[in-house]
C-alpha cells in the first residue's frame, strides 16, 4: 500500500446499499440490507464495537431482513467512512448520534443492536432516550455500572482493563500501537479475544484483513480511542459521575444480553449482574463462540435476536 487507505474503501460490494445519513451534525455511513430497505418495516439498528466497521454486521443482514425488518449498520461516529470530529466520544453525544439517526432514518423508535463499545451505546440511548428505542441486544457489553462495579471489586478483571486503558491516555502512543505495521495490532486484539473455532477459518482471516485496512483510515485510530479515553477519565470527572448517575435507571423494554462461552475479557457474572438494570432481561450463552460473538456463531445469534425482535 503506497499511502493510508481512503475511507471509501470500506464500502463493499453486497446484497446491500450504501448510503449517507446526516444526523446530529455528522455525516454518518449507513449500509441497508437490500432485502429489508422497505421504510415502513420496523428498523433494526446495528452499532458495531472497538476497532471495527459495518462489516462486522454481515452474517446478519440476510437473517433479520428475512423476517421484515429493515436493518441498518452504521460506521459509528470516528469510524470507517463517517465523519470524524475531534470530539464528541462521551456517552451523552454517542447516545445523541443514535437517537438522531433514527429519527433521520425516517423512525421514530428503534431495536438497537449493539457489540461490545457499540453496545454500551445501546444501553445509554435506551436510558437517556426511551421513546426512541423498542429494545435492545448487547453483545459482550455489559451495563456500564455493572461493568464498573466489576472493574473496582475485581482485581483480576481491573488489571486486565486498566493496562491498555491506561496505555491508551498517552498522547499519541495509543494510535501507534493501533496502527504500526499495517494494523498488526488489531490482528492480535482479534485472536486474543476471539474462540479456537473461528480463529481456523477464513471468514476470520477475511475480517483480519479488512479491519486491519479500517484502522489505517486516517483519523480512525484516534478517534477510536477517543472512547476509551473518556471512558477512562470520565471516572474522575464530574461529567462521568453524572452520567453513571443517570445510567442509574431500570430499563422497562426486552433486552437480551449474549456473550461467547469462550470470551475471556467480558465474564459472565458481569453480564449476568447488568440485569439489575432491567426488568425484561434474557441472558444468553452462546457456544463456540469468544468476544466477537455474532460474527463466530451467527446462526445462534440470529435466532436470539430474531427472538427479541419478535417480542
Amino acid at each position: 500500500m503506497s499511502g493510508p487507505p481512503d475511507a471509501t474503501q470500506v464500502r463493499y460490494d453486497g446484497p446491500w446499499h450504501h448510503f449517507d445519513v446526516r444526523a446530529n451534525g455528522l455525516r454518518f455511513h449507513a449500509v441497508e440490507a437490500v432485502a429489508g430497505s422497505i421504510a415502513d418495516r420496523p428498523l433494526a439498528l446495528l452499532l458495531h464495537g472497538f476497532g471495527e466497521f459495518w462489516w462486522s454486521w454481515r452474517h446478519q443482514f440476510d437473517a433479520l431482513s428475512a423476517a421484515g425488518y429493515r436493518v441498518v449498520a452504521v460506521d459509528l461516529r470516528g469510524y470507517g467512512d463517517s465523519d470524524k470530529p475531534p470530539r464528541g466520544y462521551d456517552g451523552w453525544t454517542l447516545a445523541g448520534d443514535t437517537h438522531a439517526l433514527i429519527r433521520a432514518l425516517g423512525h421514530t423508535q428503534a431495536t438497537l443492536i449493539g457489540h461490545a463499545d457499540g453496545g454500551l451505546v445501546c444501553w445509554a440511548t435506551a436510558t437517556l432516550h426511551p421513546r426512541s428505542v423498542a429494545g435492545i441486544a448487547v453483545l459482550a457489553s455489559p451495563h456500564p455500572r455493572a461493568l464498573r462495579q466489576s472493574v473496582l471489586m475485581n482485581s483480576a478483571e481491573r488489571s486486565a482493563f486498566l493496562a491498555p486503558f491506561l496505555h491508551n491516555q498517552l498522547p499519541r502512543l495509543g494510535e501507534k500501537r493501533l496502527t504500526r505495521g499495517n494494523g498488526a495490532f488489531i490482528e492480535e486484539y482479534f485472536r486474543e479475544r476471539a474462540g479456537e473455532t473461528w480463529r481456523h477459518t477464513p471468514d476470520f482471516a477475511d475480517a483480519i484483513a479488512r479491519n486491519r485496512l479500517a484502522i489505517q483510515i486516517p483519523g480512525v485510530a484516534h478517534c477510536s480511542l477517543e472512547y476509551r479515553r473518556w471512558a477512562f477519565r470520565s471516572q474522575f470527572r464530574g461529567d462521568g459521575r453524572r452520567f453513571m448517575e443517570l445510567m442509574n435507571k431500570r430499563l422497562h423494554i426486552p433486552v437480551l444480553a449474549l456473550r461467547g462461552r469462550e470470551d475471556d475479557y467480558i465474564l459472565d457474572s458481569v453480564m449476568a449482574g447488568s440485569g439489575h438494570w432491567a426488568s425484561q432481561f434474557d441472558y444468553r450463552i452462546i457456544p463456540a463462540a469468544g468476544h466477537f460473538v455474532h460474527e463466530e456463531n451467527p446462526d445462534a445469534v440470529n435466532a436470539a435476536l430474531l427472538g427479541l425482535l419478535e417480542r
